[in-house]
């Protein structure tokens, strides 16, 4: 009989422990402070949390904690509660390592125990509204005109939205899952003529995409099957021509189809606005391919890796892989002011003709990388490090005592590599 009440009782203390934990972590709309000894039961205790990694110098993480501390409660609200969290990455370090946290402030999405970088925006009520896309329903049904409009307006501009009218909601379902994380989808039940106006359809069935960042929508009428439907749902995840910045950069990160990029002077100037359009047009004939431009006044350094700056005859276009190879078309290394649309077309002709060249991406400078890999705030340090070392040793020539040796500089340099470690995260959010 003992053994049974050795049992009960090591259960006994098991749950109680469990439960003193499960009390510890509540989703009571505070912003959790997790470390090394919690962090795993936080994770399992809550379908829904994001964490942020931060450091208590970085400036960045100091701006961003009141957000957190303003968007708890209303994400611990819902009816799926999403739990904020932060974890002083500088101090428990195993656990940021674990997580490969290479900068402050880093937010990672836990969904059912599953990590995701978290990219969206970080003031609070976007932020509310950016995460409410992952507890919402996978598709949801709306039954009017006025639960269109509010699925709509509640689902923001941040992700497109997929609208299947007359459409049954198992149609688009396996695609709701799999795209989960990156668009809405809805099917209307009851609609007016109205609505069919709205949204610029004539017949049912149909699925509409919308984009309402970009102000762009796309109309599909079948066939219904899996393939057809697949393709256009997932074609239409991007807007049809895409202005590349740091934050639509991300989006093209798992793409597999090839960009057609071009290099405009500026993407404000009337005739790059009218140049766009062409490419939207492009892009409409040309889905397997995804079309995309920057302005070199907008996005100098990126546009400098393809060859193109102020000096270089723009509009520029070539084709790239995302990666480290582009690809130009040989005699239309770039666009004239007369014509474009025909000149567009001579371009995706040569390239599908293989008419090409292939180049490789400009890498970064020197001084780029030195402050990839260390972050400004370390450059600093090592050439203050250096400019006392040279300091120190002119005045050892000076007053004749050569006592400065190796021994010393291999101390300098061994304290700035532990500065490095300590210091080198903080430039990631720039």
């Amino acid at each position: 009989m003992r053994l049974p009440m050795i049992i009960l009782l090591v259960l006994t203390i098991w749950k109680a422990g469990n439960g003193s934990r499960a009390n510890e972590l509540k989703a009571d709309g505070k912003v959790l402070e997790l470390d090394e000894s919690n962090f795993d039961s936080a994770i399992l205790s809550f379908d829904y949390i994001l964490v942020d990694f931060y450091a208590p110098w970085c400036g960045h993480c100091k701006r961003l904690s009141p957000q957190l501390d303003e968007a708890a409660p209303v994400l611990a609200g819902l009816n799926e509660p999403i739990v904020l969290a932060k974890v002083n990455a500088d101090k428990f370090t195993r656990l940021a390592s674990k997580h490969d946290i290479d900068g402050y402030p880093t937010l990672k999405f836990f969904m059912h125990g599953v990590p995701m970088e978290y990219n969206g925006p970080r003031k609070a009520d976007l932020l509310v509204q950016y995460l409410k896309k992952f507890v919402a329903p996978d598709v949801s049904i709306l039954s009017s005109d006025s639960a269109i409009n509010d699925f709509v307006e509640a689902a923001g501009t941040f992700f497109p939205i997929y609208i299947g009218f007359g459409l049954n909601e198992t149609v688009i379902y396996n695609l709701a899952v799999k795209y989960k994380k990156k668009a809405w989808f809805s099917v209307a039940k009851d609609f007016s003529d109205d609505a069919m106006v709205l949204y610029d359809f004539d017949k049912v069935p149909s699925l509409v995409a919308l984009h309402p960042s970009y102000k762009q929508q796309s109309v599909f009428y079948g066939p219904f099957e899996d393939s057809f439907l697949g393709d256009f749902v997932k074609q239409n995840l991007l807007p049809l021509v895409v202005p590349l910045n740091h934050e639509t950069l991300k989006l093209l990160k798992d793409e597999e189809r090839k960009i057609v990029l071009t290099i405009l002077n500026d993407e404000d100037e009337d005739q790059s606005q009218n140049l766009i359009k062409l490419l939207k047009a492009a892009a409409s004939a040309n889905p397997d391919l995804v079309f995309s431009y920057v302005g070199v006044e907008q996005w100098e350094d990126f546009a400098d890796k393809f060859e193109a700056n102020q000096k270089t005859k723009l509009p520029k276009m070539i084709v790239w892989n995302g990666n480290e190879e582009y690809f130009s078309v040989i005699g239309v290394e770039s666009l004239d002011a007369e014509d474009q649309g025909t000149q567009i077309s001579r371009f995706l002709e040569g390239y599908r003709e293989g008419r090409t060249e292939r180049k490789t991406v400009k890498g970064p400078s020197f001084m780029d990388f030195i402050h990839s890999l260390f972050g400004i705030r370390t450059v600093y340090i090592l050439v203050f490090i250096v400019a006392m070392m040279m300091l120190i040793q002119s005045i050892g020539k000076e007053d004749d005592m050569p006592r400065v040796g190796s021994q010393d500089a291999v101390d300098h340099a061994g304290s700035s590599e532990a500065e490095s470690s300590r210091y080198g995260l903080e430039k990631k959010e720039d």
